[in-house]
């Protein structure tokens, strides 16, 4: 299927690792131009490098998101670039474990800038050129919204709050034509991922146990397959898709899990 994606320019933010990174490189190998942010040159400058040296093109642009000023640079940037914006990916976050009985306010707060005030900035400010283009949203939010997790107060009420912006822009931009969705990710093996089950003190068995509870394969959902339903949602393809929030999960959040073992 063609995804009519070609010299399409997409910003993808947290592009250079985990889920964004394949995000990035299917948009890539669809034809379409992502534009990388994130906070390490060195970083995005590697998949950017990996793109070009397989055929393919893209931008990237260095920026704390947490800093609302480099939210409207980044976007300004890769306008002065290209001259127009087709879609943004909000992707980048994470887990960072402030909870309500060890937290404090100002970790609260700091969380909620790391995983959500971005998502805000970065459409508010492209917005004026998906408007033109009537380009697309693609919020990418977490299962912990639905499920809670424990001791992530700051993550999970980020992630209701990405699930509640992707309605409400889905309502807002209707008369613009801007189709706006997000991705619920579960379990999904990245290298943070990676790295926080190293903390454990067995990670294979660590490992096994989650994905025991995967009813789908009984195994995590990989970046590429994200990516891949990424591009539909961002591509003209899906044209009649809005306000959806889509589960990219293999059965995690709704099925059963007694089903896994079944």
């Amino acid at each position: 299927m063609n995804l009519q994606l070609t010299g399409k320019v997409i910003i993808v933010t947290g592009g250079a690792k985990g889920i964004g990174e394949g995000i990035v490189k299917v948009l890539a190998a669809e034809g379409a131009i992502p534009v990388i942010v994130g906070r390490s040159e060195e970083d995005n400058l590697k998949v950017v490098h990996e793109i070009e040296a397989t055929g393919g093109r893209a931008f990237q642009v260095v920026a704390e998101l947490t800093n609302p000023t480099a939210c409207e640079n980044a976007v300004n940037t890769a306008i002065a670039q290209y001259g127009r914006i087709d879609g943004l990916v909000n992707n980048a976050g994470m887990n960072d474990s402030v909870g309500l009985e060890s937290g404090n306010y100002q970790g609260f707060i700091n969380s909620l800038h790391k995983n959500l005030v971005h998502y805000y900035l970065m459409a508010h400010h492209a917005l004026p050129e998906l408007i033109k283009s009537k380009g697309a949203i693609l919020n990418i939010t977490s299962k912990t919204a639905d499920t809670g997790q424990g001791h992530t107060s700051g993550y999970a009420a980020s992630n209701g709050g990405r699930n509640a912006l992707t309605r409400e822009w889905a309502v807002e931009l209707l008369k613009y034509g801007i189709r706006v969705n997000a991705i619920v990710v579960a379990e999904c093996w990245t290298p943070l991922y990676e790295s926080w089950i190293a903390t454990m003190a067995d990670p294979a068995a660590k490992r096994k146990e989650i994905e025991s509870k995967i009813p789908l394969g009984n195994r995590m959902t990989t970046a590429e397959e994200l990516a891949n339903t990424a591009a539909f949602l961002l591509s003209p393809v899906s044209s009649h898709t809005t306000g959806q929030l889509v589960y990219v999960d293999g059965g995690y959040t709704h099925l059963d899990r007694a089903l896994a073992n079944g």
